[in-house]
């Protein structure tokens, strides 16, 4: 077998990791129009044939609902039940950083709750706006947290199915008079029952005076008092121009008094992410490794916001998976463990530097 094909059976090799974490993500994806079901679906603690076992990714979503049958009849999407909040909670301190995030969504989780113990006790209780502002730069966590919190409205009760609908400019606003409004209505009819997520919100508001981003923006302020039992709104982008969005329009205003900010990861919290991919792809990270990934992340992120926090985290491991990849297609055998090692000699490849013969763990 020539160095070529050698290369190729390695990359085929690495496909099946990322093939089964492909399928995952899609699982994931699939909670954004369904919401989710009240327990994660139990996976094996070991991978077979493994010497050692493969630890769960933290916070483990569960699966989307399909047609899943109950009884001999189709479950209706709808009607799956919501999660408990303790595990909710439990998963919402698992994620890596977003300290001022996490006391600010369990305030709210207070807040609700006793709000609720008032109504139920026939006490006075003060309307609750729950729609949100999320601010930050790319990559801090916004639709994380946006997708959680329509799971815990739907374990506390708010909201009857808890699924989150993501859209942006394009996903509201046609080019022609009257298209918007039937458009946003269209996001809003998905979003009823669970959360409208609006990314980079402030694009609706073009100072253009022939601009159909106020038609989108009217329109979601009615469906908010239409359907304020049953949807919740956040809006998220940069901190400055989120700001200034909501505070342009009166309506706006009025309704978002709730605002989240994501700081950007430290260096030590971008390594954690990275190595919690390492733990979700089958990858060790060899010791001496470990500094070099925290140095390349530092460099790499010199401007959070171009960087992309957390998914520039993801394009420097892919990059150190190509590197690895290129070192082992030259090995005359690859083993398990090989294929599950990422070394230092990877790292400074994917910066564009050549490991010394220390780094590349071989003998002088």
């Amino acid at each position: 077998m020539d160095k070529k094909d050698k290369k190729d059976e390695i990359i085929l090799q690495q496909l099946e990791v990322i093939q089964t974490l492909t399928e995952h993500n899609l699982r994931r994806m699939g909670t954004d129009f369904w919401g989710a079901p009240s327990a994660p679906p139990k996976e094996s603690p070991t991978d077979k044939g493994a010497k050692t076992p493969l630890s769960p990714e933290p916070a483990e979503l569960p699966k989307a609902p399909t047609a899943a049958r109950v009884s001999g009849k189709i479950q209706r999407e709808e009607e799956v039940p919501p999660e408990k909040l303790e595990n909710l909670q439990k998963e919402l301190d698992s994620y890596i950083g977003l300290a001022a995030v996490k006391k600010e969504v369990r305030n709210l989780i207070d807040l609700v709750k006793v709000h609720q113990l008032r109504e139920k006790n026939g006490l006075p209780a003060a309307e609750l706006s729950l729609h949100m502002v999320f601010s930050g730069s790319p990559g801090t966590g916004k639709t994380t947290i946006a997708r959680l919190m329509a799971r815990i409205y739907h374990s506390l009760g708010i909201l009857s199915k808890g699924q989150l609908v993501e859209v942006d400019r394009s996903g509201l606003v046609a080019g022609y008079v009257g298209q918007t409004a039937l458009k946003t209505g269209k996001a809003i009819e998905r979003a009823l029952g669970g959360v409208l997520f609006i990314d980079e919100a402030y694009a609706l508001n073009s100072s253009t005076g022939n601009d159909f981003g106020q038609e989108a923006i009217d329109t979601i302020l009615k469906a908010m008092e239409d359907h304020r039992d049953d949807l919740v709104v956040i809006a998220a982008g940069y901190d400055d121009l989120m700001d200034r969005f909501i505070h342009s329009n009166p309506g706006l205003e009025s309704r978002f008094n709730r605002f989240l900010h994501f700081d950007d990861y430290s260096p030590e919290e971008l390594l954690k992410i990275f190595q919690m991919r390492c733990q979700k792809g089958c990858y060790t990270l060899e010791k001496e490794a470990a500094g070099l990934v925290q140095d390349f992340l530092r460099e790499e992120n010199q401007d959070p916001e171009s960087f992309g926090n957390a998914r520039g985290v993801r394009n420097v491991f892919e990059r150190i998976l190509v590197c690895q990849a290129n070192r082992l297609a030259g090995l005359e055998a690859v083993t398990r463990e090989d294929l599950m090692k990422l070394t230092a000699a990877d790292v400074l490849a994917a910066q564009g530097r050549e490991a010394s013969q220390t780094e590349s763990g071989l003998e002088t």
